[in-house]
């Protein structure tokens, strides 16, 4: 017997009718365009949590109050997304949730879970020592633990996402799905095998916590202790998950930082949807493999939107060099009066507007009489800032990007 049937996430859908939303699986014509194929979206960073991992969390929750197993309270591990969403149904439920956290969590996700009355423990540097040391203070104070992503109740709920796509976009052939622990894919691939058997399944991993793919496909890339897609940062897969996976999903794709970096930026330029580096999984893959993808109808799952604000900041400002809206260039000169006049002149006649410059002197290897000047400027793309350079070297200075 299966450890999760479409059964039970269809019974998980009737337990969070109206408790958790039914969000928007729609096409984005835009990325469509950019990538060759038909993409559609769906939106779970639009739940009040922004992610989905409340569905998974409040199935668990209302099974423990049922059987009444939650009278103690209940505990759980997680980055971020896990947590609020057992913190915030715990809370509407009138139970005690106690949440442990890695210790680098991101603030707002941790300000967040204790905002809805949680007690967070911050403890460790990964999810897996979180995890350890949950189930010790489960067993101590005799709280339920509630999985992030390697329990039945957990995976069903979770499950209810392929219900609704397959219901909303029936003509759906692919679906590309971010895995951590595996808890999302297992049950939308769960569901989507027994409603529609012909749509390919593709997971999709950050290089630096491949685990799953290592797990079910034998291979040994090695694990990096950080990334930008913290929500799928788990070093060790689960166990139903896993079998889940290697049974259910047709391939399962590495992404790189950079990848998820470009599509975390495109969603917020093109949709105008804030998703956290998890979230953005799915389109770094198309990004970086447009072919396999092209002509096809493809589903992709916006799975939270919980990201630290300066963290964003970052990935903005690297996503705008990487677009060439904004670059710097060094410009050497005669260190003559009226020179930086002469510059930013160039700059301004050839389009682009100055956000910072600096002037050096000291610092430089420059002969003394010389000066070189660093501009951070806003530009079009890459054409404009070769433009930009190629004005100044006209103008008699030695300029070059960097």
């Amino acid at each position: 017997m299966p450890a999760v049937t479409l059964a039970d996430i269809e019974a998980a859908a009737g337990r969070l009718a109206g408790q958790v939303l039914d969000t928007p699986c729609v096409e984005s014509k835009t990325l469509s365009q950019l990538i060759g194929a038909r993409i559609f979206l769906k939106f779970e960073n639009l739940q009040f949590t922004a992610s989905f991992k409340e569905r998974g969390a409040l199935n668990k929750l209302l099974a423990l109050v049922d059987s009444g197993q939650a009278a103690a309270g209940v505990i759980a591990a997680s980055a971020g997304n896990h947590a609020q969403g057992v913190a915030h149904h715990a809370q509407r439920l009138g139970l005690r949730a106690v949440i442990v956290m890695p210790l680098h969590t991101p603030t707002v996700k941790v300000e967040r879970t204790r905002g809805f009355g949680a007690e967070v423990v911050l403890h460790g540097d990964s999810f897996d020592d979180a995890r350890e040391h949950a189930l010790a203070l489960a067993a101590q104070q005799g709280l339920a633990f509630v999985h992030p992503f390697d329990d039945p109740l957990v995976i069903a709920g979770q499950g209810t996402i392929g219900l609704e796509m397959l219901r909303a976009q029936p003509t759906l052939d692919q679906l590309v799905v971010a895995v951590g622990g595996g808890g999302l894919l297992s049950g939308i691939a769960t569901a989507v095998r027994a409603l529609k058997p012909s749509v390919e399944l593709i997971g999709v991993q950050t290089v630096q916590f491949p685990a799953m793919v290592n797990a079910v496909k034998g291979t040994h890339h090695p694990q990096g202790s950080s990334t930008i897609a913290e929500g799928i940062a788990v070093g060790k897969p689960g166990l139903i998950t896993r079998r889940i996976i290697a049974e259910l999903v047709d391939d399962l794709v590495l992404v790189d930082e950079g990848d998820i970096e470009q599509a975390i930026v495109m969603l917020l330029e093109i949709e105008k949807t804030l998703v956290e580096g998890a979230g953005a999984a799915g389109l770094a893959a198309l990004l970086k493999d447009p072919a396999r993808f092209a002509g096809r109808n493809v589903g992709l799952v916006l799975c939270g939107g919980n990201i630290d604000p300066m963290l964003l900041s970052s990935i903005i400002g690297r996503g705008m060099v990487r677009a060439g809206r904004l670059a710097r260039i060094r410009v050497g000169a005669r260190d003559n009066p009226g020179v930086l006049t002469r510059i930013t002149a160039v700059v301004a006649q050839a389009g682009a507007n100055i956000d910072e410059v600096h002037h050096q002197r000291a610092f430089s290897a420059l002969p003394v009489q010389n000066v070189e000047v660093e501009l951070v400027l806003q530009t079009r793309n890459l054409a404009h800032v070769r433009e930009v350079v190629a004005q100044l070297n006209l103008a008699g200075f030695d300029a070059q990007a960097y």
